[in-house]
């Protein structure tokens, strides 16, 4: 049977992209009765009338939709094809956390220089798990 503790990181760096989903709809609807935007400023995405509180949310939400779905494919092929090690494990949650730290940083005061090194060191971790996948694979 396959080892499921490689699918535990995936299922929570989901629920982190649910969350920030939710986001949106709320900062939108809430300029929008502030009267810091009109709804029509939505109707191709955003507009430049947009504040950037309000277009945060959504480019957090891209920002998990990008990268991360070849941390969710990596996670898939430990789980099918190669049995997940302790190690990768670790790297999953460490991915995960370093992924939810970004958005932090982005969604609250979004130094760049901070949010630049949470993202970098995700990075690092994300080809660790492909090295760490791909290791596991050839033997």
């Amino acid at each position: 049977m396959n080892n499921p503790s490689i699918l535990y990181p995936v299922f929570a760096l989901a629920a982190l992209t649910g969350m920030v989903l939710l986001l949106i709809p709320f900062t939108r609807v809430r300029a929008v009765l502030r009267r810091e935007v009109r709804a029509a400023d939505f109707r191709l995405g955003e507009s430049a009338a947009v504040p950037d509180a309000v277009r945060i949310p959504n480019r957090n939400y891209m920002n998990l939709l990008e990268l991360p779905m070849l941390f969710y494919v990596v996670c898939l092929v430990f789980y099918v094809a190669a049995q997940p090690t302790p190690a990768a494990v670790w790297l999953a949650w460490a991915y995960v956390g370093l992924r939810a730290l970004h958005s932090v940083v982005h969604l609250t005061y979004n130094h760049v220089l901070h949010r630049l090194g949470v993202f970098a060191a995700s990075n690092v971790v994300l080809v660790a798990l492909w090295i760490l996948a791909a290791a596991r694979l050839v033997r």
